[in-house]
């Protein structure tokens, strides 16, 4: 195993640097990132607790207001992570090229092949070669997220809007609601997609957790403060696309 000594990776047989660190997550990619990770946290609270009240403090509602602090909370992290998410698509093209790295190329057999082959990877217990940017397989499962967060930020706010009809809300995404078959479809479409994304976190939190152990590449301090560690023969994305 690899170990830092002044910038680099010495390589504990010989102590010879194998590699060293790069500049890779620029703060846009950084703070949207983590913008995603409390909306989402916060929006999937929230939610659960506007589908099935737990609380139910005693008096008048309009003196506690509980659930109207629930909704108000749910929307505006739901314009949070709207927000954000164009932001994270601007910088893809906007940032360096790690910023656009993994991006599905459908057209292509090596997209499929690197996409099996990344998964393959995973299931070894030893170290393999590494992507200083997304690798093929996270590519294509960030874009399955991107597409459902507009399925929740479309549904979402088609049922925002029914709080005032004829609104601006209402208008641009009400056609939503007949669309669906009516608004208790859209809710059950809504939660439906809440838990999908559930599901897209574990599995996130879970590669994360085994990049860090295994890969020893700093995946998780890279996210915070930008830099990566790499090992000779580790995958650049920087040089992939132009």
């Amino acid at each position: 195993m690899a170990t830092a000594a002044h910038g680099m990776h010495v390589s504990p047989d010989h102590g010879k640097p194998v590699g060293g660190r790069k500049y890779v997550w620029q703060i846009p990619i950084r703070v949207t990132h983590w913008v995603n990770a409390l909306s989402i946290f916060v929006l999937f609270g929230t939610g659960l607790f506007i589908a099935a009240p737990v609380l139910t403090p005693a008096g008048e509602a309009y003196r506690a207001f509980l659930m109207g602090r629930m909704r108000e909370l749910h929307f505006v992290f739901g314009m949070a992570l709207s927000v954000s998410l164009l932001v994270r698509v601007y910088w893809f093209y906007a940032g360096n090229n790690y910023a656009r790295s993994g991006v599905p190329m459908f057209w292509k057999a090596s997209w499929y092949k690197a996409v099996f082959g990344q998964a393959m990877a995973y299931l070894k217990l030893d170290r393999g070669q590494i992507h200083m940017g997304h690798n093929a397989l996270a590519g294509f499962s960030y874009l399955g997220f991107l597409a459902m967060c507009g399925f929740e930020g479309v549904t979402g706010f088609a049922l925002y809007g029914e709080s005032n009809p004829g609104g601006f809300w209402d208008r641009v995404f009400g056609w939503t609601v007949p669309l669906m078959g009516g608004s208790f479809r859209v809710h059950m479409w809504h939660h439906l997609f809440a838990w999908l994304m559930i599901v897209f976190v574990l599995f996130h939190v879970y590669i994360v957790l085994y990049d860090v152990f295994l890969y020893r590449d700093g995946l998780l301090d890279s996210i915070i403060a930008g830099p990566k560690w790499y090992e000779e023969g580790d995958h650049d994305a920087d040089t992939w696309i132009s």
